[in-house]
């Protein structure tokens, strides 16, 4: 029996969940090619655009503008009115579709990006092929976008930089950024500068001995990482160093979760492989009160 209730079924396969700034949980569906808003409380939900490159990552700008990444042709949009527009081109950062997203309060956005065809891999020697010692994923950079669409590398030569987020810190220490290396089985954390460079790299928590290669995070307000373990139907709590602990189970794989409140959404699929989850519609939001 799962530790969660489904919130909402029929999706294909959601990702991207966030803690919006008016309360809603917001969502993107790839194969949908939607953002979706949704009250948690009274279940309704909203359409709020469409992404024909494929939606992912979502944040937002300081003055309350919508920012979503269109996967495949490797940019990230911002919604003017009802019209999506581009914001930023991240064509010669990123190495393959373009993924998950964090935008900082100064309108500052982190994008990382597949690295390489992952889907085309596992359809092709399954995921079996990937644990096998010796081999190792391509690195790709993680993009930083600016305000004004600029575009920088933040750091280079990561393994699919996926989920991210920042954990609390004191006032005039650096801030820590988080990024889940998926197929680094592992969370690796930077110092982020006033400038939003990035420094310091380190390894944060290291998870390959549970089996978790780390997809989207949700931080918590007493340092935790929340992550979505991909591979497993559960959503584990860790801490610096690796230490697990909380485990959820759900009712399929967990690909992303997000904290809104008191609750825990995670969104499910029993795959990720789009020959299955964009046919059917297999996906999932569960939630958890914790």
């Amino acid at each position: 029996m799962a530790d969660t209730t489904v919130l909402r079924e029929g999706l294909r396969f959601g990702e991207g969940p966030r803690h919006g700034p008016d309360g809603r949980l917001w969502y993107s569906d790839f194969y949908d090619h939607e953002v979706r808003a949704l009250d948690l409380d009274t279940g309704d939900e909203t359409v709020v655009c469409t992404v024909p490159g494929q939606p992912s990552g979502l944040g937002w700008l300081p003055d309350g503008r919508l920012l979503v990444v269109s996967m495949k042709d490797r940019t990230v949009r911002r919604l003017e009115g009802d019209t999506l527009v581009l914001h930023a081109d991240l064509s010669g950062i990123a190495t393959f579709h373009a993924n998950d997203m964090l935008v900082d309060g100064r309108g500052r956005a982190y994008v990382g990006n597949f690295g390489f065809d992952l889907h085309g891999a596992i359809a092709a020697g399954g995921e079996a092929s990937m644990l096998e010692p010796g081999w190792v994923a391509p690195g790709t950079p993680l993009a930083l976008v600016r305000p004004d669409g600029t575009v920088s590398e933040a750091a280079d030569d990561l393994k699919f930089p996926n989920g991210m987020g920042f954990l609390p810190h004191e006032e005039g220490a650096p801030r820590t950024l988080v990024v889940a290396e998926t197929l680094a089985f592992g969370l690796t954390a930077f110092d982020v500068a006033e400038d939003g460079t990035l420094s310091n790299r380190r390894v944060w928590a290291p998870l390959r001995e549970h089996f978790i290669a780390p997809d989207g995070i949700a931080t918590d307000g007493e340092g935790g990482v929340w992550v979505a373990p991909a591979l497993q139907p559960y959503a584990f709590r860790v801490v610096e160093g690796g230490k697990i602990t909380h485990k959820v189970e759900t009712g399929q794989n967990c690909f992303a979760v997000a904290l809104v409140g008191d609750r825990l959404v995670c969104c499910t699929a029993p795959v990720s492989q789009p020959e299955v989850v964009a046919v059917d519609r297999l996906g999932r939001l569960e939630v958890f009160r914790l």
